[in-house]
């Protein structure tokens, strides 16, 4: 590519140099180009019931809580590098890989996101894994196409939301009066670390392993249907809903 480029024996010692200057001049911009390529980093004002919305591709998205006023976003691009054009719209942070890149290849984009500790979090990807962490708000929504485990850890939001295809799924949190909270997985072993404190109607399915194991919460008001495959009931009054469902995975309860 660069062969005619450095053909440079024909040119007067002053051109010769102004040119060679160019050609160092050029070749650096490509390189600092593909440096900022590799990496973003933005930061937006919010208040306290911001939502945050991230549709990705492949890669890893980490969001964690912080008692910052801000949206802050980080990311690393892998090559063929993504477009990234968050927007602010009114209370929302939305970042959408998937239309801002209609049509590309892409590589990976790994994200860490810290958002104050009361926001919305809706996040999906195709490929990769999704954690959050710190978060008490009334709404954590994780979705994977495909494959990639799900990690929700100190999560005191009223309504969740995990489901994944290939993976693990771990819930560490809070279950509250009149909440609602949805895990689901075709093929890996779903945790939920819950207070014994916690008060719940039960749905819990794995129709291919029957490997449901309550542990602590194992309780006369919980009931094995299905030749096993089903946990029925509730535990204390029944004030939530907590669904669980593995088509071919494992299931288990720990007391937080």
């Amino acid at each position: 590519m660069f062969a005619g480029i450095f053909s440079v024996g024909r040119f007067s010692g002053s051109v010769r140099t102004t040119f060679l200057l160019s050609v160092v001049l050029l070749l650096s911009a490509f390189v600092i180009d593909g440096a900022a390529q590799k990496r973003f980093s933005k930061t937006y004002p919010a208040g306290q019931d911001v939502k945050l919305q991230l549709i990705n591709r492949t890669g890893t998205v980490t969001v964690e809580g912080w008692n910052r006023p801000e949206v802050s976003i980080v990311a690393s691009v892998e090559a063929p590098a993504a477009n990234i054009a968050p927007q602010s719209l009114s209370g929302l942070i939305l970042i959408n890989l998937v239309r801002d890149n209609q049509g590309r290849e892409t590589g990976d984009v790994n994200f860490t996101i810290r958002v104050p500790y009361n926001s919305k979090v809706d996040i999906e990807t195709l490929i990769g894994n999704l954690q959050v962490s710190n978060v008490r708000s009334g709404l954590v929504r994780a979705h994977i196409s495909s494959e990639g485990d799900i990690v929700l850890t100190n999560i005191a939001a009223k309504f969740v939301s995990a489901e994944n295809g290939l993976g693990d799924i771990v819930f560490d949190g809070e279950i509250h009066e009149g909440g609602v909270y949805r895990f689901t997985s075709m093929k890996g072993t779903i945790s939920l670390r819950i207070p014994f404190t916690s008060s719940f109607k039960l749905v819990a399915t794995a129709p291919s392993t029957r490997n449901i194991s309550l542990g602590a919460f194992a309780s006369s008001n919980l009931t094995l249907v299905g030749d096993g495959r089903r946990i029925t009931g509730r535990f204390g009054d029944g004030s939530a809903t907590v669904t669980v469902t593995n088509q071919r995975g494992n299931i288990g309860f720990y007391s937080r």
